[in-house]
């Protein structure tokens, strides 16, 4: 078990993507392989995805660092995080 209290940072900038309507689970550990959606690599972390409920086509930009204070996206926490 692979208890963590914080997230591993899977990339320093966000993942912006084109994403259609649809229902997307956003990692929130940082271990998926498939960033910046979950694939269930958090299983003994403690850690769960975030779903996120997209009504119309847009622009996300999904973070990558998963230290964001509005998670799934970005809002810049990636720039404050120690190197």
């Amino acid at each position: 078990m692979r208890d963590m209290t914080e997230p591993k940072i899977a990339a320093r900038t966000p993942y912006v993507i084109e994403c259609e309507p649809g229902t997307y689970a956003w990692c929130a550990c940082g271990h998926s392989k498939k960033q910046p959606y979950c694939d269930g690599s958090h299983a003994g972390t403690g850690m769960v995805p975030k779903v996120e409920v997209l009504n119309e086509a847009r622009k996300v930009a999904w973070c990558g660092c998963k230290h964001s204070a509005k998670k799934p996206f970005c809002d810049g926490a990636h720039r404050d995080l120690p190197q």
